[in-house]
């Protein structure tokens, strides 16, 4: 990780349009983008999708970022908007089913969809821990979710999560409190493996 002193200064020239420190910008930055961007939605590939609208919007508003707050954590608030906004899109988005088979020149085929997830004689307790507790992170409402994944995943202090959010530090709590029984009751039928 680069130090403060030369993100500042990409920060600097990508304001006076300099695409090579956009660039170098967006390497320093990416695997915590996307790392977010995954945990919030649990899939790669739209986790690649979120990254990917990030960069643009961080291209296209770069030049507004005023230095009131670090960094990470006003590109942390891009990524949770992203995020967000796709989900809501979503929600507004009818879903369609994938037809069971395909039909090619020759024949037929069943669909086969792949299942991302691990074999269960692969399993061990850890990774079933892990996979129960993405499980139920997943359930929660989207706001609850990114507060659980900027807190406990990120690392993000409740001031930092406040000026994601742009809320009051005391809201930022009494959320991260209710996401945190939310959490809890989705548990509770697992509760002897935590």
């Amino acid at each position: 990780m680069a130090s403060s002193v030369e993100e500042t200064a990409l920060i600097l020239r990508c304001k006076r349009g300099e695409r090579p420190a956009f660039d170098a910008l967006i390497r320093m930055h990416e695997r915590r983008i996307y790392n977010l961007a995954y945990r919030l939605c649990g899939n790669y590939d739209e986790a690649s999708d979120i990254s990917v609208d990030v960069f643009m919007r961080l291209f296209q508003a770069i030049k507004l970022f005023r230095g009131d707050s670090n960094f990470t954590t006003w590109l942390f608030r891009i990524v949770t908007n992203v995020y967000l906004d796709r989900r809501k899109k979503m929600k507004n988005r009818q879903h369609l089913s994938i037809e069971e088979y395909i039909e090619t020149e020759e024949s037929s085929m069943a669909r086969q969809v792949e299942d991302p997830g691990p074999t269960p004689d692969k399993i061990a307790e850890s990774d079933e821990k892990s996979a129960i507790l993405q499980a139920a992170i997943s359930l929660l409402p989207d706001y609850q979710r990114a507060m659980i994944v900027l807190y406990h995943t990120e690392g993000l202090s409740y001031e930092e999560i406040a000026e994601v959010f742009t809320l009051p530090i005391g809201t930022v709590k009494s959320r991260l409190n209710r996401a945190r029984l939310s959490l809890r009751t989705k548990l509770e039928p697992d509760k002897e493996l935590f």
